[in-house]
């Protein structure tokens, strides 16, 4: 197999990667053997995997070429594709350190509901993802794992805290990834890294306890096409017996969207004040234009949030939950732990004891009736993913300003246009590419963003958007550092 054929499978759609294993133009082990050899050329440079497990996987792609071949069974959704976990979704048996020194060495008693229906369906695990640690930041590095850099350009971060599944997908060490989402961490990976991520609205993936119940939290799937994300998010989602939360009955979304004609677009490039890089805003308007020559109306609208409000209204809320948590490990393993995850702990808890619950669920309110009300009178709203096309890799952000059109913002993840949909959280989010940063060389993105629980409509839109305005991974060089 020569590198460039190796290349090409890498970046092979699932669904065209299952339609050459059903002809038997192109087995699993094939496809897995040159995922295995892009990772390994990559990673070097990426270090967006945690954990390798490429001898199990091997064999696992052996016993899908035999189902393929008419033994051992039919052939199951996923069967025989790679894909690639976040760490933090736990795998009983292996290691479930989140990142973090202290837990290098944590054994997981159980197996997240996620990756328990992906091995159902026929997906073979083959890597685990890095995460900053406990997943609490809007890029990717910590103590244990180093720093995760950005295929497209490695002196930017991927972004966090599902970034080492974005740089997976982008670097071609996987076909399809997993997620999970607190305040854009699908969302802000996708965008950096030119991929698919999305965040499903509140209960309709399994989660994991006591965080299932934390209305902002969401697992979700990661592509590298529109197509490749409805195949994974219908093998994952469904009620779970764990997970209490978890909607009933089981959304399957079609394959095949319809198309998009009289469809009403509300495009909004800063939400309200968020100020937004000149280059993301024309991404985003090229986006629009792509969507209005697909047949949608697209109107340009006023949405009245605030950017400070939303941080200081999900600051609360994370003090009161996960915060807290943090918090409580910070207090019997500090010294080991990273200094952005103390800022995290302390700045979050702070806003809880200042703010209140209760002061802080009336923000809430507030901000998704703002949201419901818009789209009482459009069928999706578009705007940026993220203010700026990257955080740069060096940077733990602990002290850093960033600066966006002219604008210091108090905090870097101000930059992002993600968290009021956590507060949303019912509201289906696709980030997908917008295009690329002249300068940088590193991806933008767009969301879009459905009416409450109404997923089928968000990927109708981005299935038109990607017919109209396709987008190319292997272009992806991964340069020197």
């Amino acid at each position: 197999m020569t590198d460039r054929t190796t290349d090409e499978l890498a970046y092979l759609p699932a669904t065209e990667a299952l339609r050459r294993f059903r002809d038997r133009s192109l087995s699993p082990v094939e496809l897995m053997t040159a995922i295995i050899a892009r990772a390994e050329t990559v990673e070097p440079t990426v270090n967006c995997l945690a954990e390798r497990m490429y001898d199990e996987a091997l064999s696992a792609a052996r016993a899908a070429e035999a189902r393929y071949a008419g033994k051992g069974g039919q052939p199951r959704p996923l069967e025989g594709l790679a894909v690639a976990t976040k760490e933090e979704q736990p795998i009983a048996g292996r290691t479930n350190s989140e990142g973090s020194v202290p837990f290098a060495t944590e054994i997981a008693a159980v197996t997240h509901p996620v990756i328990e229906r992906i091995v159902e369906a026929g997906g073979i695990v083959h890597a685990r993802t890095t995460t900053p640690e406990f997943s609490c930041a809007g890029f990717t590095r910590s103590e244990l794992w180093g720093i995760t850099r950005n295929p497209w350009n490695p002196q930017y971060s991927p972004g966090g805290s599902s970034g080492g599944a974005g740089a997976a997908l982008a670097a071609g060490s996987t076909t399809l990834a997993t997620g999970s989402d607190i305040g854009g961490s699908i969302r802000i990976p996708a965008s950096f890294t030119g991929t698919v991520g999305y965040k499903p609205p509140y209960g309709r993936v399994p989660a994991m306890a006591p965080f299932n119940l934390d209305t902002y939290c969401h697992d979700g799937p990661m592509t590298r096409t529109v197509t490749d994300c409805v195949l994974l998010q219908n093998v994952i989602a469904g009620p779970h017996p764990r997970d209490g939360a978890a909607l009933s009955p089981k959304l399957i979304l079609p394959a095949a969207p319809e198309g998009i004609a009289g469809l009403r677009v509300a495009l909004s490039i800063g939400l309200g004040d968020w100020p937004i890089d000149r280059e993301v805003e024309a991404n985003t308007r090229a986006v629009a234009v792509a969507l209005r020559e697909a047949g949608a109306i697209v109107e340009e609208v006023a949405v009245d949030i605030s950017r400070r409000d939303v941080m200081d209204t999900a600051m609360i809320h994370f003090g009161a939950i996960f915060g807290s948590w943090v918090q409580g490990v910070a207090a019997e393993y500090g010294e080991q732990l990273n200094a952005y995850t103390l800022k995290f702990a302390k700045d979050s808890v702070g806003a809880a004891e200042r703010g209140g619950l209760l002061a802080g669920l009336e923000r809430e309110a507030a901000i998704q009736a703002e949201i419901g009300q818009l789209l009482t009178r459009y069928d999706v709203l578009l705007c940026p993913t993220v203010g700026i096309p990257a955080f740069v890799a060096d940077d733990d952000y602990t002290s850093t300003k960033v600066t966006v059109a002219g604008v210091e913002l108090e905090t870097y993840l101000e930059a992002s246009l993600t968290t009021v949909f956590n507060i949303a959280s019912r509201c289906p989010v696709l980030s997908v590419p917008s295009g690329r940063h002249a300068s940088t060389g590193v991806p933008t993105g767009v969301q879009i963003v459905g009416r409450f629980y109404d997923d089928a409509t968000v990927f109708r839109v981005a299935a038109a958007l990607e017919r109209v305005r396709p987008w190319d991974y292997t272009g992806v060089g991964i340069p020197a550092l």
